[in-house]
Order: C-alpha cells, then structure tokens, then sequence
C-alpha cells in the first residue's frame, strides 16, 4: 500500500509469513521478518507511519535488505563520479 509519510513510500505484508516490507523515498526496500498481525494493523493504521516505523519497527526488529535501486533507475552518485 502506497503510504506518504516521512521517507516511507510503501509498505507491505504477507501474513503467512509474517514478513513486512518496507519501501523507502530512497529506493531502498527492507524487509523485516517475525512482524505479528496486530503490530502490522497498528502500523497500516497509524496516523503517523514513519514514526510508528521508526518507534516499534525500525528499532526493535533487525532488517534485510531486499533492493537498493533508487527511485529514478539511477545512482544519484553517478555525477559526482562521472569520469570527465
């Protein structure tokens, strides 16, 4: 689901398998393993997401990340390293 608040673009979750997925503005995308029901339904309910991610997920939960392509398909680094 489509989520803007903060740097969370989106967020997602199988329940059969208890993962959360977690796309940043960055391109990045995370997944973190172990996440109840209850807390993916306070998350998708909260009135502030990137808070509550950064609160009760981002802090208590270890990562994997899944992507790290950024949004435009493109390292923002790529001009700074340009060769002239």
């Amino acid at each position: 689901m489509t989520v803007h608040s903060g740097n969370l673009r989106a967020i997602g979750y199988d329940s059969r398998t208890r993962t959360l997925q977690v796309d940043l503005e960055n391109g990045v995308t995370l997944e973190y393993n172990g996440i109840s029901e209850e807390l993916w339904r306070r998350f998708r309910q909260s009135s502030s997401p990137w808070s509550f991610y950064r609160d009760q997920i981002e802090e208590d939960y270890a990562s994997r990340r899944v992507s790290a392509q950024p949004p435009s398909g493109k390292n923002p680094l790529d001009e700074l390293f340009r060769k002239p």
